[in-house]
């Protein structure tokens, strides 16, 4: 059974691909680490967690890869980071990362990529309203790993950490780029699927 662009119905924009093999998945899930390190650097500086083009990133790869190489590309790219490789926002890496306060975020990056590929290969990244949905339930997530890091972090460095204001510090400030962000996405990816479906 197919649908209107006449792939599966449970097909990703990476399954258009011809060749599936096992260079063609690990490819893949290096591109996506790489493309989610380079909007890292999309980079507004704030302390204690900067404001960057990751979570538009980890959305767009967990669509287009699928649930399984999202989150494998996802961690890829965490894992990478910590091994040195410049990958974090102001091109840093390293295990220093660990005692970052945003490194919570990077952490729920893996979750929010496999949310939104399963979601995707449920046809959710094929229409704006379901995507736009779908969009925002994946940015929420890394906000439940990020804040509670957050908050054991601030409290180590010795600063607030009290509800309020790690919420000041971790969520508020984020509301409206992240909401941008996923409608950018959802705006995004019906067209690649159009796209794909012309050709």
């Amino acid at each position: 059974m197919t649908n209107a662009t006449g792939f599966a119905p449970r097909a990703v924009l990476a399954d258009r691909l011809r060749t599936h093999g096992l260079a063609t998945n690990a490819a893949l899930v290096a591109g996506g680490a790489l493309f989610t390190a380079a909007m890292a650097q999309l980079e507004v500086p704030m302390w204690p967690v900067p404001i960057t083009g990751q979570t538009l990133a980890v959305v767009l790869v967990g669509a287009t890869l699928g649930a399984r190489r999202g989150m494998l590309s996802l961690l890829v790219y965490a894992v990478a980071g910590l091994a040195g490789a410049p990958f974090f926002a102001g091109f840093t890496g390293g295990l220093g990362a660990l005692a970052v306060p945003s490194f919570g975020y990077v952490i729920g990056f893996i979750p929010a990529a496999g949310v939104i590929g399963w979601l995707a290969r449920r046809n959710w990244d094929r229409h704006v309203g379901r995507a736009a949905a779908a969009m925002l339930l994946a940015s929420a997530i890394p906000f439940v790993t990020g804040l509670p890091y957050l908050a054991v972090a601030l409290g180590t460095l010795g600063a607030p950490n009290d509800l309020q204001s790690v919420l000041a510090a971790g969520l508020y400030p984020f509301i409206v780029g992240g909401i941008a962000k996923a409608l950018i996405a959802a705006g995004v990816l019906p067209i690649a699927w159009k796209l794909v479906g012309r050709r």
